[in-house]
């Protein structure tokens, strides 16, 4: 890995969350990863058994990484005395298994699993109203 200096000049993040990373330099292997579970309510009702990640699919299935079958062609100008210069980063958050990285990296593996379920009262319907499932792909 080719290793040169990383300068920055000034840097301002508001808000870091959730397994995020700032990492200014080189790195060999960055992992970080997320798992979270929100549940909205009307009716503030607490059953005392929420929260078991394992119960939901989406925290277990297998993450499919799509094949790279695109020709890739590189060309890079390193100038290995000169570093990375970075003027000015001002950011306002990073946050779920988000990395902000000025430098090199050989690999860098984030994750993030979050599933919403919104319970919403209806006429006629439990306290808890009706849980649909989202298909992968289609949740926000």
């Amino acid at each position: 890995m080719l290793k040169r200096t990383s300068f920055v000049d000034s840097l301002k993040v508001d808000s870091l969350q959730y397994s995020s990373i700032i990492q200014l330099g080189d790195s060999c292997y960055i992992q970080g990863g997320n798992l979270a579970l929100a549940v909205q309510r009307e009716e503030e009702i607490f059953l005392g058994q929420e929260g078991d990640v394992r119960s939901y699919r989406v925290f277990s299935e297998p993450i499919l990484l799509p094949s790279i079958t695109e020709q890739l062609s590189l060309s890079t100008n390193n100038q290995a005395s000169i570093g990375i210069k970075v003027g000015s980063i001002d950011i306002l958050g990073v946050s779920s298994s988000s990395i902000v990285h000025v430098g090199n990296s050989k690999i860098i593996q984030m994750e993030a699993r979050i599933k919403h379920i919104r319970h919403l009262l209806h006429e006629g319907d439990s306290p808890f109203g009706q849980e649909t499932e989202v298909s992968p792909g289609e949740e926000n």
